[in-house]
């Protein structure tokens, strides 16, 4: 028997969604049938638009859609302008204040606090600068993630062209909106894999192979990678080498064969990763080729994961391991410039901001990373210097401290109903705690810490140096907020996932506990060695005992299930306790 969201999608889904919030939106929230709540948000998150959780009902986040994070001249100014004129809650967060946007991990934005009525003035602003939430959520292709600065620095093989018809003649096509589950795509160009094609269901890497004695330029292809649920998988090799002219064919191949024959049944097991691990490659690759390819595929190139720096554990001496400071692009006498944004939340009137310095240094273009920050491109650099000194650069600053700089974190329980924790705040307070506590060795700039709210891992806390997921432990015979403390995972040549060392840790020993870890790396690293080197030589039973857990001077509010929340939460309406895995939409 098919899910039950299975029949609401075959009721109406896709395009068709967007005149049915229209007619909701021009009647107002009220005219929304109660007891169609749910197949109702189900259709509209393929239009980028989620209800919030319980007690916050009528309000939406808005997620938006720009492939490879490209925010051309004048888009951050129109979605930054919206934040400030619809995006204000009826509390303002006592960390970020009120009117904000969140930049995400697939190089995108989302919106908090909307109300329906206000969309389509929302979608009229924001379509008139070519910005769309056209299937940005729900069981559809995602946003597409590519090489941030594709374009703007060399790349071994050219990904702008691939990843354009991706967005418009695939993602575009209505036919192929309802998917199984959510579907994600990544075409990385560079040698540096900062794509991070190991994380998703099909996944574009830059490689090469000899054929009739000349070296071809093209792709190798993986697909099935992903994270959640505590079931994370790495892409794996499909065997497949691409020319950049035949990619396209393949890419759609794979997504109408997932769309085709994969599982609506179990949601939890739908997602393309099991379904990947349950055919095999080479049962996959015949299907490709045997029913939705036209042309011979050839089997894999070389590719240049050993090259492999971003989020890759390696020293920086390796290469860049995020696209944060200024550096030289392609383009003779020009610079790009990457902000640091923490935990990704910008306020609307620093986001205006941010899009002037773009107009005024730039080309007004802006890039966003799949590490939540911004990248202003096309700086002269005669006029480098003065962007560095403005002001907005001291508080997003090019050169943070290794804690900002290492720094993700997913939304949690201020609006996610599957959220065991609160996220944003505390990860913001604990940045500030670890920069006054904690004194790391001059050569390590950044440790990645990665925060989940949920076993979900919208914050990516498997690929961490120090991954925390939200859980919940009794302490004083009281349930509180805690943490599940992981060390080791990263991307790069050979993706690992972290290994669990602490588990239910209380929130506000949490920090204590990372410091204690800290320190033992600084004592006994060897020169030079990474956190995430050292870790891997470092025995589980020695991580362990060096993060133990304490009570500190850290201030940890929200501790007991939210309820001394500043944002609206309904009375006894709390996330799910315990660790099982749980499905997300995110």
């Amino acid at each position: 028997m098919v899910h039950k969201k299975e029949d609401y999608k075959e009721g109406c889904y896709g395009d068709e969604v967007r005149e049915h919030i229209l007619e909701f939106a021009e009647k107002g929230f009220e005219s929304i049938p109660e007891d169609e709540y749910d197949e109702w948000f189900t259709r509209f998150k393929f239009w980028g638009l989620f209800h919030q959780r319980s007690g916050q009902e009528s309000y939406f986040m808005m997620r938006l859609t720009n492939a490879s994070g490209i925010l051309e001249p004048g888009q951050l100014r129109a979605i930054a302008e919206v934040a400030r004129d619809y995006a204000t809650g009826p509390v303002e967060n006592p960390e970020f204040g009120n009117g904000w946007i969140d930049l995400t991990t697939r190089q995108s934005i989302q919106l908090h606090w909307l109300e329906l009525e206000d969309v389509p003035e929302i979608w009229e602003k924001l379509e008139s600068a070519g910005v769309s939430s056209r299937s940005a959520g729900g069981d559809t292709m995602r946003n597409i993630s590519g090489s941030a600065l594709h374009g703007k620095v060399e790349e071994y093989v050219e990904s702008g062209p691939l990843l354009e018809r991706f967005q418009e003649e695939l993602r575009g096509d209505d036919a192929l909106a309802n998917m199984p589950r959510k579907f994600n795509i990544s075409v990385t160009g560079t040698k540096s894999g900062c794509a991070q094609d190991s994380l998703n269901d099909i996944g574009f890497e830059p490689a090469r192979k000899e054929l009739d004695g000349e070296t071809v330029k093209g792709f190798n292809v993986r697909i099935g990678g992903g994270l959640g649920g505590r079931q994370p998988r790495a892409a794996t090799p499909l065997d497949v080498f691409v020319r950049p002219e035949n990619a396209y064919e393949v890419g759609r191949g794979f997504v109408e064969l997932y769309h085709d024959y994969g599982g609506r049944t179990n949601r939890s097991k739908n997602r393309a990763r099991f379904f990947a691990e349950d055919w095999g490659m080479e049962k996959i690759r015949e299907t490709l080729q045997e029913e939705y390819v036209d042309f011979e595929m050839l089997r894999a190139g070389e590719d240049f994961r050993e090259e492999y720096t971003y989020n890759a554990g390696k020293s920086p001496d390796e290469g860049k391991h995020d696209h944060v400071g200024d550096h030289d692009q392609k383009q003779d006498g020009l610079k790009y410039v990457g902000l640091n944004v923490p935990v990704g939340r910008l306020p609307a009137e620093d986001a205006i901001e941010l899009a002037d310095l773009a107009d005024e240094y730039g080309s007004g273009e802006l890039r966003l990373t799949r590490r939540q920050n911004p990248v202003v491109v096309d700086v002269h650099e005669d006029d480098l210097e003065e962007l560095l000194a403005e002001p907005l650069l001291s508080e997003y600053q090019p050169e943070p401290s290794p804690f900002e700089r290492g720094a993700m974190a997913c939304t949690g329980t201020e609006f996610c109903s599957i959220a065991l924790t609160e996220t944003k705040g505390r990860m913001a307070r604990m940045l500030r705690w670890l920069n006054k506590n904690v004194d790391l060795p001059e050569d390590v700039g950044k440790i990645k810490m990665h925060y989940s709210g949920c076993t979900a891992d919208c914050g990516q806390a498997m690929t961490a140096d120090i991954g925390l997921q939200g859980m919940r432990a009794r302490k004083n015979d009281q349930m509180v907020e805690a943490f599940d403390i992981g060390v080791g995972g990263g991307v790069g040549e050979n993706p690992s996932f972290i290994e669990w060392v602490r588990q239910r840790v209380p929130a506000d020993e949490a920090p204590g506990a990372i410091r204690s870890l800290l320190e033992a790396f600084a004592a006994h690293r060897e020169e030079g060695q990474t956190f995430r080197e050292w870790v891997e030589s470092t025995g589980t039973e020695a991580l362990v005992e060096f993060c133990e857990p304490e009570e500190t001077d850290f201030e940890a509010p929200y501790m007991d299930d939210a309820k001394q929340s500043w944002y609206p939460f309904a009375n006894g309406d709390e996330p799910t306790a315990g660790g099982e895995a749980v499905v997300s939409d995110d």
